[in-house]
């Protein structure tokens, strides 16, 4: 069993930066992709960026240049580096490991103000 515990959401302004983390626990193997999901109210949950085992990368374009998606393999932990922050992307953030089947966050309130 997997349990995923997101971090480091918040208010900021606009133009401001904030750093998502994600910690796992249970039994996490580093080839598991894992990466960060958002849902804004009315909305359907929609991809942010995820990281493979061998640390490529994928990037929605909404966030390509403004998002940095990392992993520390030892801590099981996967990161999310947000810059230059837009009021759209106001949402609820939740992390996602791809294993044996989907895991899923709590998530965490982002709120970026204009």
């Amino acid at each position: 069993q997997v349990q995923l515990v997101e971090s480091g959401g918040g208010l900021v302004q606009a133009g401001g930066s904030l750093r998502l983390a994600c910690a796992a626990s249970g039994r996490i193997f580093r080839f598991y992709v894992m990466g960060w999901y958002r849902q804004a109210p009315g909305k359907q949950r929609e991809l942010v960026a995820i990281i493979g085992g061998g640390s490529s990368t994928n990037y929605a374009d909404y966030v390509k240049g403004r998002f940095t998606i990392s992993r520390d393999n030892a801590k099981n932990t996967v990161y999310l580096q947000m810059n230059s922050l837009k009021p759209e992307d106001t949402a609820v953030y939740f992390c996602n490991v791809q294993g044996d089947r989907a895991y899923w966050g709590q998530g965490t309130q982002v709120t970026v103000s204009s």
